[in-house]
C-alpha cells in the first residue's frame, strides 16, 4: 500500500521536476520519483552484475595461452569488416 513520505530535494530537483510535469512528460511529483527511483534500482541491479562479473573473472585464474596482441588485432579486424561500407 502507497503512503506518504516526506522529503526534502533542494531548488535544483525542484526545478527538475516542476519541468519534467511541464513537459508533460509526468503528470505530478510522484510520478518523476517513482521514475527516479525505477532508474536508480536498475542501476544498481546492473552495478550488482558488474560487480559479481568482476568477481568471477578475478576468481577464474590466469588464462594460458592468450595472446593479448592477437586479440586487438582481430577485435579491430572484426571492426573494420563491420564498418565498412559494402
Amino acid at each position: 500500500m502507497a503512503r506518504t513520505v516526506t522529503v526534502t530535494l533542494g531548488p535544483h530537483y525542484e526545478e527538475f521536476i516542476r519541468a519534467n510535469i511541464a513537459g508533460g512528460r509526468y503528470n505530478n511529483v510522484s510520478e518523476v520519483i517513482r521514475a527516479g527511483l525505477r532508474r536508480l534500482e536498475e542501476d544498481e541491479i546492473r552495478l550488482a552484475a558488474i560487480r559479481a562479473a568482476l568477481i568471477e573473472g578475478e576468481e577464474s585464474g590466469v588464462v594460458e595461452g592468450f595472446n593479448p596482441e592477437a586479440f586487438v588485432k582481430k577485435l579491430n579486424a572484426d571492426h573494420e569488416a563491420e564498418v565498412r561500407p559494402v
